[in-house]
């Protein structure tokens, strides 16, 4: 029997990004894979994005929540019942290619790739180029070099979280795959309990593959299979509200993984030293209408803090 797979795709007002994405399901190659469920979780969409989805032929599952739960809650709730060797994490404004599924699930099952917990694949952008997926690890360090900016002024010494100084272009170990397309074995996620839900959207994939490396399942990027990732497809026109939420996610992570002394570091870095870094490189590179934009997100910060410094949401 070949081995089993469930897809969640987790749902906000993506329009028709998430039809073409499943109907992009029948060109991806299954003879390698059992496609069990493809659950759909909307997460109080108001376009009506999810309507008249059930005449795709796939084993759909839609659930509706009332309210958006956020991304790691959605994920968590999508991937519930799944018994599936393996689960893939999909973003609405992907669409799949006739190696997407059968492709990497081949190579985890291959015994001699039996650490590899967790694959990304190469995922192609509208003009045809490949976006860069892969990430390093946060350190105390390459995020206080962030809150100043530096990986801009000296991306030699202080290279940038994201792997854009590498072409993405040889299958290697990396730290972390992009959550737009993230497969997992299921054995793995239920034994990690799933995504941490106090992320509400950003940086959770990042919790989840650092935890599961150390219990020694590690990432791997797989560049000889690819598919189609738009990007940004459902953040843009509510870029203060979506950057808000990037920035509590990593002070999050910053407390999780580097305690309450590098997280409050971090924290206070984050509100008095990086608004004016960012929202200058911002003016330079973009316009000053955008930095304005930037300052609005620290200004969501500055309101949150009651609850970012509540212990019952920060503790390790």
């Amino acid at each position: 029997m070949p081995p089993t797979l469930d897809i969640v795709i987790v749902n906000w007002n993506s329009g028709d990004q998430l039809r073409r994405c499943l109907e992009s399901f029948e060109s991806a190659s299954n003879d390698r894979v059992a496609l069990n469920r493809v659950v759909v979780v909307d997460n109080a969409s108001s376009d009506r994005s999810t309507e008249g989805l059930g005449r795709i032929p796939i084993p759909l599952t839609i659930i509706r929540n009332h309210t958006n739960r956020g991304f790691a809650a959605a994920c968590n709730q999508g991937a519930a019942e799944s018994t599936s060797d393996y689960l893939l994490f999909l973003n609405p404004d992907t669409r799949l290619m006739a190696d997407s599924l059968g492709g990497p699930i081949g190579f985890m099952e291959d015994p001699a790739h039996a650490t590899v917990g967790i694959c990304g694949i190469q995922l192609i952008n509208d003009s045809g180029g490949i976006s860069p997926t892969c990430n390093r690890f946060p350190t105390p360090g390459r995020l206080i070099a962030m809150t100043f900016g530096l990986q801009h002024l000296f991306p030699k010494r202080f290279p940038r979280l994201q792997m854009v100084d590498w072409d993405h272009c040889q299958t290697r170990a990396v730290d972390q795959v992009m959550g737009a397309f993230f497969l997992i074995r299921g054995s793995l996620f239920r034994q990690l309990s799933g995504f941490d839900e106090r992320f509400f959207v950003y940086w959770e994939e990042v919790d989840l593959s650092l935890r599961a490396k150390n219990l020694g399942a590690f990432s791997y990027f797989l560049s000889d299979y690819h598919a189609y990732h738009r990007g940004q497809g459902t953040i843009k026109g509510v870029f203060p509200v979506a950057f808000f939420y990037l920035l509590r996610s990593r002070t999050l992570y910053s407390f999780k993984h580097f305690g309450w002394l590098w997280g409050l570091t971090l924290l206070l870095m984050t509100l008095f030293v990086e608004p004016f870094s960012r929202s200058i490189e911002t003016a330079v590179r973009a316009s000053k209408k955008d930095a304005l934009e930037v300052l609005r997100a620290y200004s969501y910060l500055w309101r949150s803090l009651p609850r970012l410094t509540d212990a019952k949401e920060f503790h390790p």
